[in-house]
């Protein structure tokens, strides 16, 4: 059930006004709602279509439903996550399966896609290729920020793990001597392993955006890690590069130093990133036209999450996609 788009549960019902939940829910779906008649019933659970709200601007993007198994979600942008946004639902991430599901919509409608943005995985792209061929492909920017600020992580992490190793070392010594061990500490209060942990949360932010106990923790662990200082500032300067660059052409000559920036910092983690970027390249640039990103299916994703969670998890999945495109398609 539903009202005014949002999502009402049978249990919910069942609390405020004393009614059978569990019946209600049997009710509704077998008497009150149009399930039994629906169109698209025998093949829900495989994939859904709803060629009707394809338009010049589409995303793709995967999601989860119940127990980890995934579904590939193409959305319009132009219904901004509301009713009409939901253009199919196919089970899998399989570019093959995808691929043949898609192609039931006639190609002339299908050409009509102008611009589909995507993540980096292969069979995203592939999918994009084979079924929008007019469509300009454009790499999500928030993905390709995410793999820069896993890669600051990962350098924080490795040296959490060195700290707390040597840490466990000073202890089992001190043990031995009969001392009680106690670890140094930085002007801020914090130990080394401290330090580390609760650096997480401001190497993801620009400094502007630090309070003063964040600026003093990123200051003793830059000046103790200066490896992480590069990396923080290597993930900086790429988000800068797509929040403050609009022409296209000057993206790609700053990408270009940003790449050979990273290869003269000879860090492996960037190394990764810098290739993955050369590998999707044109697609990143992309971006750089209409400034495009995956951020509706993402939203979109969110909302089938808080759907999901509304109900308490997904038992009868037909049902919970009649549901949900009774309110997206």
């Amino acid at each position: 059930m539903h009202l005014d788009s949002q999502p009402i549960s049978c249990k919910s019902l069942e609390n405020f006004f004393g009614v059978d939940g569990k019946l209600l829910q049997e009710q509704y779906r077998e008497h009150l709602s149009d399930f039994k008649d629906w169109a698209q019933k025998e093949h829900a659970e495989e994939y859904l279509l709803f060629p009707h709200n394809l338009d010049a601007k589409a995303s793709i993007d995967e999601t989860s439903l119940s127990n980890g198994e995934l579904y590939t979600v193409l959305t319009s942008k132009e219904g901004k996550g509301r009713k009409g946004c939901l253009i199919a639902i196919v089970k899998g991430t399989d570019a093959e399966s995808i691929c043949s599901v898609l192609k039931k919509i006639p190609l002339s409608q299908r050409v009509k896609v102008e611009e589909i943005t995507l993540d980096m995985a292969g069979s995203m792209n592939k999918i994009a290729k084979t079924c929008f061929p007019k469509a300009s492909k454009v790499i999500d920017r928030f993905h390709v920020q995410k793999l820069a600020g896993d890669a600051v992580q990962d350098l924080r992490i490795a040296h959490r793990w060195e700290a707390i190793k040597m840490e466990n070392r000073a202890i089992k010594k001190a043990r031995v001597n009969g001392e009680k061990y106690k670890a140094p500490i930085f002007k801020n209060g914090d130990t080394e392993r401290q330090l580390l942990a609760r650096s997480r949360y401001l190497l993801f932010k620009p400094p502007y955006r630090w309070s003063e106990s964040q600026r003093l923790r990123a200051e003793i662990l830059f000046e103790n890690y200066p490896d992480i200082q590069t990396a923080y500032d290597l993930s900086s300067e790429l988000r800068n590069i797509f929040s403050r660059t609009k022409d296209k052409g000057v993206a790609f000559t700053k990408l270009a130093h940003w790449y050979d920036r990273v290869e003269k910092a000879g860090m492996k983690s960037f190394n990764i990133v810098a290739n993955s970027i050369q590998t999707h390249y044109t697609g990143i640039l992309n971006y750089f036209d209409n400034r495009s990103t995956n951020a509706s299916a993402e939203s979109f994703n969110a909302k089938i999450k808080a759907f999901r969670r509304c109900f308490r998890g997904v038992r009868d999945i037909p049902f919970f996609l009649f549901r949900l495109v009774n309110i997206y398609a």
